[in-house]
């Protein structure tokens, strides 16, 4: 019996920064958690990860990622997710010292 599909966003690392990046449902790659996409069927969710796997001058490492609906976007539902969107924790840079563009 195959499992049920639960909600999913794509998420990659930039190439060029390395900061973790989200896809949106206009195909933009946004650093910030709650613009990206919350797709919610399995084959959808297919396609737009190949989109981001067709994309290694821009993005490495390109995956689905379990999130659900929040007040203002998708939210991680899991530790590891929840970390990522705090960006690196190693002391005050990147997406905790100062809000980053939106989009690549």
């Amino acid at each position: 019996m195959s499992r049920r599909f639960t909600p999913k966003v794509v998420t990659a690392n930039a190439l060029a920064e390395g900061d973790v990046v989200y896809l949106t449902e206009d195909d933009r790659w946004s650093r910030h958690h709650f613009e990206a996409e919350l797709i919610e069927d399995e084959a959808h969710a297919d396609i737009r990860l190949l989109l981001a796997q067709s994309q290694p001058q821009t993005v490495v490492g390109a995956y689905l990622a379990d999130a659900r609906p929040g007040p203002r976007g998708p939210e991680p539902v899991h530790f590891r997710e929840a970390f990522r969107t705090r960006g690196p924790s190693n002391y005050p840079h990147g997406k905790q010292e100062t809000p980053a563009s939106s989009s690549l």
